[in-house]
């Protein structure tokens, strides 16, 4: 006669080792893909973000218009809404990397670009750009770029006394001094889309810089 209840028990003891082997098995691959997945997914320290730095001469002086470029015609037309200045030059423009949430420090020594062409000079000028660059979201629920603790600050050269030729045997230049200049501001911006970051009046010549500024994620 078979006794029933050891049968029972064996094979109670096999559906448990099956039940035991399919959780594992399940667990396993559930790790396998959520392994998959993180390492599929960016973390935030693996986005990176180019910046773009426009640095704009705006003027009263005899000069003719740089053809800016495509990137910045809203801000070309804005500038021509809201200043008076007849012509615009671009004096310079930078491109620098920074991961999501980094800082951004940059320091450079740049041409004469205050100093009216007619004039000789080898005067530069001392710039330096930071801001904090992160990628967030407004209240609206779009993406945009956040620049927290932007900073454009530079020392130009201006001229203060016009070049005299009543000294022929020490030559004929014009007196230069450097003027501090600067700004400081919390913006955000929709990616890829330049900006007005602000104006800055360069002295006595009545010329003009606007800083306008750009950032979009890159791969």
């Amino acid at each position: 006669m078979v006794n029933t209840t050891k049968v029972h028990r064996v094979i109670f003891f096999a559906l448990l080792c099956v039940a035991v082997g399919s959780t594992q098995l399940a667990l396993a691959q559930d790790s396998n893909q959520s392994t998959r997945n993180v390492a599929a997914t960016p973390r935030d320290d693996d986005v990176n973000l180019d910046t773009q730095l426009y640095l704009i001469l705006a003027t009263n002086r005899d000069v003719e218009d740089d053809k800016m470029p495509v990137a910045l015609n809203n801000v070309m037309k804005r500038l021509r809404e809201s200043l008076t200045f007849k012509h615009y030059t671009l004096a310079g423009t930078f491109l620098n990397r920074v991961r999501d949430n980094g800082r951004l420090e940059v320091k450079w020594v740049g041409g004469p670009f205050l100093v009216p062409a007619s004039v000789t000079t080898n005067n530069p000028s001392f710039s330096e750009f930071s801001a904090l660059v992160k990628l967030a979201t407004d209240g609206s629920g779009r993406e945009v770029v956040r620049m927290n603790e932007f900073r454009f600050g530079a020392r130009v050269p201006v001229i203060t006394s016009q070049a005299s030729s009543t000294n022929a045997s020490t030559g004929s230049f014009p007196v230069v001094n450097y003027e501090l200049i600067g700004l400081r501001t919390d913006i955000s911006m929709r990616e890829d889309a330049p900006v007005i970051a602000g104006t800055l009046n360069i002295g006595a010549s009545g010329d003009a810089i606007v800083v306008a500024i750009s950032a979009k994620r890159v791969n």
